[in-house]
């Protein structure tokens, strides 16, 4: 990949590692992305940071613990913060604009919750024309209901590969 490629890390917060809502595989998922974030760095490719925002009370509400990014995978001085409101990291953001300024035409996509926010801005970042990478095991969720995250991160898997390049985080380099 080149200069062109940035790595995005989605709302990979405190908030989203309760243990009522447990992230399948989580320290796996940790792990990933730092492999993920050292290869961007290391070649110098943007990191771009998608932090989700929630209303008071909720897990991820603005300015509180909870809505900090991860300790594990804290951004880095060049790196680059969007603040969200909704799944779609480019709905009501300079996600775009930002993309644009830099010269970015690839993405490659890690983070929280695989069948909610990963899997909008997955959505969109095609529609608006980005060439998209969704690394396959660095995005997680939690089961819902009946389904279980591994269901639903295997049947999203499947979804991802009809629409984009699917890769493990070991297989993702940034030139």
């Amino acid at each position: 990949m080149s200069k062109d490629t940035a790595l995005m890390v989605i709302d990979v917060q405190n908030g989203m590692f309760l243990e009522d809502y447990p992230i399948h595989e989580e320290e796996q998922l940790l792990n990933r992305i730092q492999l993920l974030l050292a290869k961007a760095r290391e070649s110098h490719n943007p990191v771009i940071y998608v932090q989700h925002n929630e209303e008071e009370g909720a897990p991820l509400e603005t300015h509180t613990p909870g809505w900090e990014i991860h300790t594990a995978i804290a951004p880095a001085a060049q790196d680059l913060i969007i603040q969200k409101h909704v799944p779609d990291s480019f709905r009501e953001t300079n996600l775009q604009d930002e993309l644009d300024a830099r010269g970015i035409k690839k993405l490659v996509l890690s983070g929280l919750q695989t069948d909610l926010c990963v899997d909008a801005t997955c959505r969109r970042a095609v529609e608006l024309g980005y060439d998209v990478i969704v690394v396959k095991d660095a995005h997680s969720t939690c089961g819902q209901g009946s389904r279980s995250a591994e269901q639903i991160i295997e049947e999203y898997n499947r979804s991802f590969a009809e629409r984009v390049k699917l890769l493990e985080a070991s297989e993702v380099e940034f030139i």
